[in-house]
């Protein structure tokens, strides 16, 4: 662990305690408990300290080694031209985040082909792709310094900025494999369960690639020691360098909104290398993918939507972002049983 990465770790403050808040939401005029999960988000963002919010999402592209062994229904060209259409506006993200004024901050952490520079594009690449994990680690250790410490340069450009709740997504050609293999190696869980169809695989596609999977863990399994480790044999770019940014994020006090698998594989990393950056995790959805179901579970993370989305990009974290603003809204708005005159509950 370099010391950068020490600091930052260091730096993430603990949440106040929740009892006061969750204290003043039984005052609020209406029933105990009776906002549901709305009352557990509000909760925790006064914990958090986040009286107003400043909203912005983040997206790390990068591709994948791995995506030679065809893993994936689309081609690694895909990942460039995706980055492309976010930085043109045509993507899911950029109508989600114009909606919800969140603006779309896209990373090039590895992309393997170049790209020309553009306002919102923080055009930086580790090297151009992934190396194949089936064969060797996806990235050297220098790599994955790189990569963690490229994220967590972002976060402070963010803090900067004066965002405090961030949406974290990616785009990356074979990224769901990686997941795959990252949540069973941090859960123990078999390949089986955590492995989806990514991108829409038929029976034999998706056979292939657990065979792929199954092969990739039995290469690394002997060295598969650390979080650290785990995450440079069977990681990628863009998952580094979200896992570096969740890190630097909360050492800000900014709050994360976790989007699908590949962004919660990433958070699960941060949470095996620094435990306290729990606090700081939204989950913003649970998405198709069968390994992320099991990965929130891993964490302890509820979901706030459940859609059936399987896009990534941060969308479905973008779309939670209302939900979290009317829950802080509730929280500072509405009145107390006192204030309002109202007859609180008798005891029965």
């Amino acid at each position: 662990m370099t010391p950068d990465l020490q600091d930052t770790i260091a730096n993430i403050p603990a949440p106040a305690p929740e009892a006061l808040f969750r204290a003043h939401l039984d005052t609020l005029t209406k029933p105990l408990g009776a906002l549901g999960r709305l009352e557990d988000l509000a909760a925790q963002l006064q914990t958090l300290g986040l009286t107003d919010l400043r909203k912005a999402a983040w997206v790390f592209a990068a591709d994948h080694g791995i995506a030679a062994e065809g893993v994936s229904a689309y081609p690694a060209e895909v990942t460039r031209q995706m980055v492309l259409n976010f930085l043109s506006g045509g993507a899911a993200i950029n109508v989600l985040s114009r909606l919800h004024n969140a603006p779309v901050h896209i990373v090039n952490a590895g992309v393997a082909t170049a790209l020309d520079s553009a306002p919102t594009l923080r055009n930086t690449p580790i090297r151009p792709g992934s190396r194949n994990m089936l064969h060797e680690p996806a990235l050297s250790e220098a790599e994955l310094n790189e990569a963690l410490a490229l994220g967590i340069e972002c976060a402070a450009e963010a803090s900067a900025k004066g965002f405090n709740l961030i949406a974290v997504g990616e785009m990356g050609i074979a990224n769901t494999t990686a997941a795959s293999a990252l949540t069973a190696a941090l859960t123990g869980r078999a390949l089986y369960p955590v492995t989806g169809r990514g991108t829409g695989l038929d029976d034999a596609a998706h056979a292939h690639k657990i065979a792929v999977l199954e092969a990739v863990l039995a290469h690394h399994e002997p060295h598969l020691t650390t979080p650290e480790e785990i995450l440079r044999r069977l990681g990628g770019l863009e998952v580094a360098a979200m896992t570096g940014f969740i890190l630097g994020c909360a050492s800000h006090r900014i709050a994360l909104i976790i989007d699908g698998f590949i962004s919660t594989a990433a958070a699960a990393c941060a949470v095996a290398l620094a435990p306290q950056v729990h606090s700081w995790l939204f989950a913003g959805h649970q998405s198709q993918e069968p390994g992320h179901r099991i990965l929130l579970a891993h964490l302890n993370l509820t979901p706030i939507l459940t859609l059936d989305m399987r896009l990534g990009e941060g969308t479905g974290a973008v779309l939670a972002m209302p939900i979290l603003e009317s829950a802080l809204a509730l929280y500072t708005q509405m009145a107390t049983f006192t204030s309002a005159g109202v007859s609180a509950a008798t005891a029965l």
